[in-house]
């Protein structure tokens, strides 16, 4: 009598839908971080830009004063 032999070729359904899933976790994880990151960046320019509004303001006020 002959031995069937399997050989496992490629990647079961189970195994391809818990990699899927693991990537789709990690994707979400990532959107959030870099979302969070732009809000830091928006506040970091918009304080920025409000020192430089009031330091050329205090310019101009000497400037009038001279």
């Amino acid at each position: 009598m002959k031995k069937i032999q399997k050989t496992k070729k490629g990647f079961t359904l189970i195994e391809m839908v818990l990699v899927i899933a693991i990537i789709v976790i990690l994707a979400a994880v990532l959107v959030m971080n870099i979302s969070t990151y732009l809000n830091r960046a928006k506040n970091a320019a918009k304080s920025v830009k409000e020192h430089n509004s009031s330091i050329s303001d205090v310019v101009s006020a000497i400037d009038a004063n001279t």
